[in-house]
């Protein structure tokens, strides 16, 4: 590991950090089942962005940025756990009309986007994370532009590259599997997404 390109290293990193099954996963999967790839690979851009941010706010050594966000954290939180519990009602009480209504253009990919990046940087405890893995991987003198911006590259190509994965699969399975069957595996993820909501709202900072 120590002889690989510091780019390769935070690939992995990207990688690493984007895999674990979590409320942006499910919500990436949802997106993608019901309205199509484009919009579940807009979420997951967003969320490779949102974690290529903290990965440049770690890497530049912003401190004030970084203490600013873990000192709100708490209306953070708070505003994702509202919005993952609106998202998960909503989806929850859908009706077989919408998912017929739907179509993968529905809505502005770049809002997609967007919002799903604000939503991924509601988790400021993340640049404590990869201040610790950089502080590992960078090399003994500290990193240099170059090698901050090989890091922030890297980690988010690595995230990118599991979400478009994660996309490819969803949507492959999207074909095969009909409306009715969507609508209510639609209504299940929505149920977990407000789950997720209410732990959000309800997390101790």
């Amino acid at each position: 590991m120590s002889d690989l390109p510091l780019f390769l290293k935070s690939f992995g990193v990207g990688l690493a950090v984007a895999a674990p099954v979590g409320p942006m996963s499910l919500l990436t999967m949802r997106r993608t089942l019901t309205r199509g790839w484009r919009p579940g690979l807009a979420t997951g851009l967003g969320i490779a962005a949102g974690d290529a941010t903290f990965a440049a706010v770690a890497a530049l050594g912003l401190a004030g940025l970084s203490a600013f966000m873990l000192a709100h954290q708490k209306p953070l939180h708070l505003a994702a756990g509202l919005f993952l519990l609106w998202l998960g009602l909503k989806s929850f009480w859908r009706r077989a009309s919408d998912e017929a209504a739907q179509t993968p253009e529905t809505g502005s990919l770049a809002a997609t986007a967007t919002g799903a990046w604000l939503l991924t940087l509601t988790n400021p405890p993340t640049i404590i994370m990869f201040a610790a893995v950089f502080a590992a991987l960078a090399p003994a003198g500290g990193l240099t532009a170059v090698g901050a911006a090989q890091t922030v590259g890297g980690v988010f190509a690595g995230s990118l590259i599991w979400w478009c994965a994660v996309v490819s699969a969803v949507g492959a399975a999207r074909h095969a599997v009909g409306p009715r069957a969507r609508l209510w595996i639609d209504r299940a993820s929505g149920a977990v997404l407000a789950l997720f909501g209410v732990a959000e709202v309800r997390r101790p900072v």
